[in-house]
């Protein structure tokens, strides 16, 4: 079988024809056939005398201090074994390039047209600003803004399906939660569904985006309206799912929310593709098919699982299930109000991004509410200018970073202004962030807003970080300087 002669074989120890890969492995072995067990089909790697090697497959039984030992050539078994995983790869390779194509042909379709109506909106404004007639530019432009925001919510899906949107998680009540938008969802549904809730969970408390979670819930929520097109009901249930009988990772206990409904349900064709991106039942023009992708994204991002259970004509129901956080649940501060009414303070910022454009839309914002603007392109331009600045004795207030700059991120950036200026006060801004911030990115005193953003927003979060440093601050900062 391996073309050696009975001599070498009996004048070479069986671990030298082992492969070198598998000698930790056998020693292992040898130790229990000398503990008297017995071993039953262990594969090896053994030696041929042209050097090659053939896998074996042994089974030993030690009677005293003789091993009987029967052996086989499994490998040919092994290299069909080998070609059929070679195959199933290359079949899922094939699968994810026909997902890869169906994302990229939904996206670029949907955002033609949105593209289609932005440049239609601002062509229209120029041309009507060009002739004198200015009463429709307003309409013109707020057109366009609302198409960029369905914009910004489909790039917010994508995100999320690909596990890779920007969340701010918290210790949330998922009773609570549910509690705080039963109206929401209520008038969603509409008065032809009725909306059930049974609470059974003893944890209740998980560590997720809690703005991010109401919005899967509503759309799931509108999936199920949309399944009951004649009415019916739909329940929410909350439970637990211990560690013991969690099937994931050891030790871990889930908060369960299950949403139910009696409608149309789904065939297992459907029900086994309800995830993909862009895959929907409804009419072409009523629905993206994002909104399960980007559940099942939110979901796996936060460290839990989605299960659907559908039967034709007899509903379907979705479980969410969150990991339990074991800490306790704190309401989330709301963002202090300034001292004084009034115009709001002034402060020295330091602003980054290496989006030039966006850059310079948001230095003139901040420029006209009366703050002083340094700007950069990216972490090391940021530290050249504040050395620059502190050779005057000036400080910064607060540091607006991208996230996502090249070279040193934001983060980075924000470490370095702060081992000289523990208290500067950082808003990172970002639309995408490899290492999305979690409990352990932001520290006292960071906040974060997600591109793109309204510019009001902008400037009432920047107004009230200012508002708050000034209060904080001591004699002798920036603040009293200006």
């Amino acid at each position: 079988m391996l073309g050696w002669t009975e001599a070498e074989l009996r004048s070479t120890p069986f671990t030298a024809f082992a492969h070198p890969e598998q000698l930790a492995e056998l020693g292992a072995v040898l130790a229990r056939l000398v503990a008297g067990e017995t071993v039953n089909q262990y594969e090896i790697r053994s030696r041929h005398k042209d050097g090659s090697y053939r896998w074996l497959s042994w089974t030993v039984v030690p009677q005293g201090p003789t091993l009987y030992m029967a052996g086989r050539d499994v490998s040919e078994a092994r290299a069909q074994q080998e070609a059929l995983r070679q195959a199933e790869e290359a079949l899922r390779q094939a699968q994810k390039m026909e997902a890869i194509g169906q994302l990229t042909g939904g996206v670029a379709h949907d955002f033609n047209n949105m593209l289609a109506g932005i440049v239609g909106n601002l062509q229209l404004a120029s041309l009507h600003l060009k002739a004198g007639r200015t009463e429709q530019i307003a309409r013109y432009l707020e057109g366009a803004e609302r198409t960029v925001d369905r914009a910004a919510t489909l790039t917010h899906r994508l995100l999320a399906f690909s596990r890779r949107q920007t969340l701010d998680p918290r210790p949330t009540d998922v009773e609570q939660l549910v509690d705080s938008m039963l109206d929401l969802m209520t008038r969603t549904v509409g008065p032809a569904i009725g909306i059930e809730v049974a609470y059974g969970s003893a944890f209740r408390s998980t560590y997720c985006d809690a703005n991010q979670l109401e919005n899967a819930l509503l759309n799931l929520a509108i999936n199920a309206r949309d399944a009951m097109p004649g009415g019916g009901r739909l329940l929410i249930r909350t439970s637990d799912i211990a560690a013991t009988a969690s099937g994931g990772a050891e030790g871990q206990d889930f908060v369960r929310i299950s949403i139910a409904d009696n409608g149309s349900g789904m065939p297992p064709e459907v029900a086994g593709r309800a995830f993909e991106p862009f895959f929907t039942t409804k009419p072409l023009g009523q629905g993206t098919g994002l909104g399960l992708s980007m559940v099942f994204g939110f979901v796996s991002q936060s460290g839990g699982r989605v299960h659907l259970d559908s039967t034709p004509g007899a509903g379907t129901t979705i479980h969410l299930d969150l990991p339990r956080h074991h800490g306790s649940v704190v309401a989330a501060a709301p963002l202090p109000a300034l001292a004084t009414p009034g115009p709001a303070p002034r402060a020295t910022i330091l602003l980054v991004d290496d989006e030039t454009a966006l850059r310079e839309v948001l230095a003139e914002l901040l420029r006209g509410a009366g703050h002083e603007v340094v700007e950069a392109e990216d972490g090391p331009a940021a530290l050249a200018q504040l050395a620059r600045m502190r050779e005057t004795l000036a400080e910064i207030d607060l540091l607006v970073t991208d996230v996502g700059l090249p070279g040193m991120n934001g983060r980075q950036l924000a470490d370095a202004v702060r081992e000289t200026a523990p208290a500067t006060a950082v808003l990172f801004i970002t639309g995408y962030a490899e290492s999305t911030p979690g409990k352990d990115f932001l520290d006292p005193g960071m906040h974060i807003m997600v591109k793109p953003f309204h510019l009001d927003a902008f400037a009432a979060r920047v107004a009230a970080l200012v508002g708050e440093q000034r209060q904080a601050a001591p004699a002798g900062t920036a603040q009293d300087r200006l």
